[in-house]
């Protein structure tokens, strides 16, 4: 047994999810094994800060950087940690824990922490649009519009979201894409088109069931247009993990991909939102981050 401990760095969203989570470094001593860990504590004060504070940590002597929070804080710090020599590892606070479902780890913070003191890890795929990273899950169209909307809605988590999105589903309209995959091209009239490189959004919701973080490839998800008589179908095969079976949905792997769209819009980043214009450029990066799992 090594003598020496691994120094471990948790990054703390205080308010992700919608949670306040002060209290977590008593919990975190708690149940850490001190044995194997030194930890220090860094809350984040607004957007970026976590991928501020991880740019710094990944050029100190840490060994292990830890993400306390959503999908959002998970992108940040995880987008520093590609193609480094240091674990990345999550203790999941969103409202759909995409990632962190895939990969069995559990939503409570002492079995998370559990899960540390074990250390095992795989190094996964990762992916990028128009430069920026992402880890589980990219898309436009509909998902897009609905995280932007979401964005800027007082009320917060799942239960808003889903009242959020019954109320857009009604009005938004499919549109026409260009996608290049591979050398490939194909002209779709799409909902909505998800990027996945893990199986799910979040919730146990899965567009993507037989997706892998290691295969080295993205799977492109393409929502047909749908109407509103078959969305509880499409429901049911999200939750069911059916929709390769779809015909509601098509899906294509690919490793690099081209999509051409009418107009500047919306796309979501592991469901964060940001306005992107009419050329989208996604690459899989694999083999690329070293993260603890089950």
């Amino acid at each position: 047994m090594s003598l020496t401990k691994a120094n471990i760095l948790f990054i703390i969203n205080p308010i992700s999810g919608g949670k306040r989570k002060i209290k977590l470094p008593s919990i975190i001593d708690k149940y850490l094994d001190k044995g194997q860990y030194n930890p220090t504590y860094a809350f984040t004060e607004y957007v970026g800060h976590a991928a501020e504070i991880a740019g710094e940590a990944e050029k100190k002597d840490i060994d292990v950087i830890i993400a306390v929070g959503g999908d959002g804080t998970i992108n940040e710090v995880a987008g520093k940690m590609v193609n480094s020599n240091k674990v990345f590892g999550v203790i999941p606070f969103g409202s759909g824990n995409g990632l962190a479902r895939f990969l069995n780890i559990p939503l409570k913070p002492e079995k998370a922490i559990a899960l540390i003191n074990k250390g095992n890890h795989q190094i996964i795929d990762t992916a990028e649009l128009n430069g920026k990273r992402f880890f589980n899950m990219a898309g436009m169209g509909f998902d897009a519009h609905l995280s932007a909307v979401f964005a800027g809605n007082k009320k917060r988590g799942l239960k808003s979201y889903v009242e959020l999105g019954f109320k857009e589903i009604t009005t938004y309209k499919a549109k026409p894409y260009k996608i290049e995959i591979d050398g490939q091209t194909y002209n779709k009239e799409a909902f909505a088109i998800s990027i996945a490189n893990s199986s799910q959004y979040g919730n146990n919701v899965y567009i993507s069931p037989k997706s892998s973080l290691t295969d080295g490839y993205l799977d492109i998800c393409i929502i047909h247009p749908i109407s509103l008589v078959k969305l509880p179908l499409l429901a049911y095969q999200m939750i069911a993990a059916k929709t390769h079976k779809s015909s509601l949905v098509e899906i294509i792997r690919g490793k690099q991909i081209r999509i051409e769209r009418e107009a500047n819009d919306a796309v979501h980043l592991d469901g964060e939102p940001f306005e992107m214009g009419k050329e989208l450029n996604i690459i899989i990066f694999p083999s690329s981050l070293k993260i603890l799992t089950a």
